[in-house]
């Protein structure tokens, strides 16, 4: 894969993209029943100049595809036509299996190979088994003041600390492996590396239980590049923000001083694969992977500071799903390339937290992403300006590992573990927080970009005192709305339904031009749109807010046939609020409000549960919610 081109930043690049045929089409009264189209296989496109020697492929659920001479039958075609045999290699822990051909693919011929299997019939997805790559040009190792904890722009950390200190919690880091440093140490945890490719692993083997960084250089000519480069020693750095040991008179200080890190090797000389991500991603949640001893300690925050261009396709979104069921946070890096991040992967992901990058100014980094998929902004750095970069422990080898020592990088993989470290903090105090509820709480523990952002940067820079406060810290409590989205304007941001179409446009809306449309269909249906977030445990009083319209067929003025319930859940159990029904149908919209005093200091989710029955339909209509505090 080519490297990233933001020259000195921490980047990791990756860059073919898919494009997907979803179905959706409208039809009478705004609403396509679920079935109705059949979605098309999605096809990843090729990167130019790229080779590819191995795809995944995901097979649909038969008979036929329970073998490997019937999985054979989706490819046999495909790879006649383009003269290579083919064999497969394993199954992923995501279900997908990964195919190797005798000889590599590019440009036109590895899209027809992809196309034609995908025309068999048999197959959910095909994409390659992409390459990601780190490139760095790294300053001279030396001390300096972490101005990203304690600056006027920083990220307050010490306050944070007054509440927890990330005890009993354990992040894994995805990276390039560890090196022996003794202010990292006593909190590294062992690891796995999931380097699948002996070669590039240089230790002699493929996958192992020695997560140790060999050393991620690579000679002139080699990886793709005309110029030699030295090793990043990148995931000593990342696992040293999060967790360094602290109040030793040593070196650096972590985000989650008392927290343990699980260092998972994955990237070697020129990077690793899309495939050993993946499987690395389910095991560091606690997930199986076959041939894998079991990880002895689950990850509850999984830190990914790598990335690249293009779409999230279907093996890295069905890793990051099997980890967040499993209660795990995924925290990626927006991407270093001074573009939108919807463009980047897996920070387009569906259920990350996307972190973009700040500078000393309290701005947006000149190389950070920026845009809608970005969630919050974390100190990045720019080596620029004196003293700018982001210090951390790393080890001084330019080839192979060498003495500890530190040194200051820039880069939104710098961002990225600031914010896994604030939510191992989260953790430690809260174990109960789900990893929406985490999402939710960093986003509101936010404050505005200090230098400003017009561009795009989240919900502003992260607040590592203000978020620990609304778990029941010594912060005020945050003025205005806690929820997110709070009137649709942005679509499904913020918020999780279990229908695409929840998430409307139209003249329906009460402000703007969006809302949120539960049921409708005159038939048995069940909508669920939630949202977490944290209620401060300083306030007097909450209440949710909203606006409710109702219209129905339903002719009686005594049964409620279809009903719509505001519910709260916390710690396991669902209270309902409020019900409203078809007998409640309104010609426009009426605001409701509820208390929600009773849940002060809880990380709760606000639902709506729409529930229809077998004829005659109701719709009901939300816009401009709101949880207040006083």
């Amino acid at each position: 894969m080519s490297l990233a081109a933001a020259v000195g930043t921490l980047a990791f690049a990756s860059s073919p993209v898919f494009a997907t045929t979803e179905a959706g089409d409208a039809v009478a009264g705004g609403r396509a029943a679920a079935g109705q189209n059949a979605t098309a296989p999605t096809v990843q496109d090729v990167t130019a100049g790229e080779a590819y020697t191995k795809f995944i492929v995901d097979y649909k659920e038969s008979a036929a595809n329970a073998t490997a001479n019937g999985r054979a039958n989706a490819w046999g075609k495909a790879a006649k036509e383009q003269g290579v045999a083919v064999k497969e290699v394993r199954t992923l822990a995501t279900g997908g299996t990964l195919i190797e051909a005798d000889r590599a693919l590019s440009g036109q011929a590895a899209e027809d190979f992809m196309t034609e299997i995908a025309a068999s019939g048999s197959v959910e997805s095909v994409e390659p088994d992409a390459r990601m790559t780190v490139a760095l040009t790294p300053n001279d190792p030396r001390f300096g003041e972490q101005w990203d904890f304690t600056a006027t722009n920083g990220m307050r950390i010490p306050g944070a600390w007054d509440v927890a200190t990330g005890a009993g919690v354990t992040v894994a880091v995805i990276d390039t492996g560890i090196t022996a440093h003794a202010d990292l140490d006593a909190n590294v945890l062992p690891g796995y590396d999931f380097v699948s490719d002996a070669t590039a692993a240089r230790d002699g083997n493929g996958r192992d239980a020695n997560a140790q960084d060999q050393g991620d250089w690579y000679a002139a000519g080699e990886c793709g590049q005309a110029t030699a480069g030295n090793s990043s020693w990148h995931g000593t750095h990342v696992a040293g923000t999060i967790a360094a040991v602290t109040g030793n008179a040593t070196g650096v200080a972590g985000v989650a001083p008392n927290a343990k890190v699980v260092p998972v090797r994955v990237l070697a000389k020129c990077g690793g694969s899309l495939s050993d991500i993946a499987d690395a991603i389910i095991w560091s949640a606690g997930g199986t992977v076959a041939g894998i001893p079991a990880n002895a300690n689950p990850a509850k925050v999984i830190n990914m500071s790598l990335g690249g261009s293009g779409a999230c396709g279907s093996t890295y979104q069905a890793a990051i799903d099997s980890a967040v069921s499993r209660g795990t946070t995924v925290v990626v890096a927006a991407g270093n390339s001074n573009q939108d991040a919807s463009g980047f992967r897996p920070a387009n992901c569906g259920s990350v937290v996307s972190v973009a990058a700040g500078n000393p100014s309290g701005s947006l980094s000149y190389y950070s992403n920026f845009g809608a998929t970005v969630d919050l902004t974390a100190p990045g750095g720019d080596t620029r300006v004196a003293g700018g970069g982001i210090l951390s422990t790393i080890n001084t080898g330019t080839t192979t590992p060498a003495s500890a020592g530190y040194a200051n990088y820039q880069g939104t993989s710098m961002a990225a573990p600031h914010v896994a470290g604030l939510a191992a903090l989260m953790k430690s105090k809260t174990s109960s927080l789900t990893p929406a509820q985490v999402e939710s709480t960093l986003k509101q523990g936010t404050r505005a970009m200090p230098g400003g952002c017009t561009t795009g940067c989240g919900t502003g820079l992260s607040d590592a005192t203000k978020t620990m406060g609304l778990l029941g810290g010594t912060t005020p409590p945050p003025s205005g709305n806690l929820l997110l989205n709070p009137g649709f304007e942005e679509g499904a941001v913020s918020w999780t339904s279990d229908h695409a179409d929840t998430f409307e446009t139209g003249t329906n809306a009460r402000t703007g031009t969006r809302f949120a449309g539960l049921n409708g269909w005159g038939q048995a249906t069940s909508y669920k749109l939630d949202q977490a977030f944290a209620v401060p445990s300083a306030v007097s009083a909450a209440s949710l807010s909203f606006y409710l319209k109702v219209q129905s067929d339903e002719t009686t003025a005594s049964s409620a046939y279809d009903t719509l319930k505001v519910q709260v859940i916390s710690g396991g159990t669902t209270t309902t609020l409020a019900t409203y029904s078809n007998l409640n149908e309104s010609t426009g919209y009426v605001q409701k409000q509820l208390d929600l005093s009773a849940y002060k200091g809880q990380s709760v989710t606000v639902r709506f549960l729409g529930v229809e029955d077998s004829s005659l339909s109701t719709y009901f209509f939300l816009d401009d919610t709101a949880v207040s505090t006083s």
